[in-house]
């Protein structure tokens, strides 16, 4: 897991940021993006793809990073932000913005499947599982994600955000229809435009 920032240690980078981005499926709630600069002589064991992590194991993790890395930073775009730019161009702009809340500017950039721009970085196809930074900052970002949608289920109880962290699932999609779409979700998504269009229809 620690190959990719081994050799650009060894090209004489310095702090390498991992960065990755959590939520694109869902039909409601942020997409949560984080970065991390993990500490070299400082390595933690058993970092992998978030979403091959036990929810515990993933908490317990979350806490080890905040303690051990260099630096991390986390970055929210919000549904409207989600429909206003894209899917995809709003997780490179949440990736972006949390590099650039990092208290430590990185000389380097490892992201998970996503091109930079300008910066110095590589974008690495299932990166989450190659690259003990970008795990690191997914896993961080995941668990920063499900706690604001657990949140967010106390606060709309009939929605179970709890549950399904706003995933299409059938129970969520009947929960729409039921009572309707609210400012968390993403407009442009289509299970959702179907149910605004419904309510549209029967206004007029």
């Amino acid at each position: 897991m620690y190959e990719y920032e081994t050799k650009l240690l060894d090209k004489g980078f310095r702090y390498i940021a991992g960065c990755d981005e959590v939520g694109r499926g869902p039909l409601a709630g942020p997409v949560v993006c984080a970065a991390v600069i993990l500490d070299p002589d400082n390595p933690i064991e058993g970092l992998n793809d978030s979403k091959q992590l036990s929810e515990s194991k993933r908490e317990t993790l979350d806490a080890i990073i905040k303690e051990k890395a260099l630096a991390y930073a986390i970055a929210y775009i919000s549904p409207k932000e989600i429909d206003r730019l894209n899917i995809y161009q709003a997780s490179k702009k949440g990736m972006l913005d949390a590099v650039r809340k990092l208290s430590i500017e990185p000389d380097y950039i490892l992201s998970d499947a996503m091109p930079l721009g300008q910066l110095p970085h590589l974008s690495i196809i299932k990166g989450d599982t190659l690259s003990a930074s970008i795990a690191a900052a997914s896993i961080i970002a995941k668990v920063e994600r499900d706690h604001y949608m657990i949140e967010l289920g106390v606060k709309y109880p009939q929605y179970g955000f709890e549950q399904h962290k706003g995933y299409p699932t059938k129970k969520h999609i009947e929960a729409i229809w039921k009572y309707g779409v609210f400012e968390e979700y993403r407009k442009s998504y289509k299970p959702v435009q179907d149910v605004l269009n419904q309510q549209i229809e029967l206004k007029i």
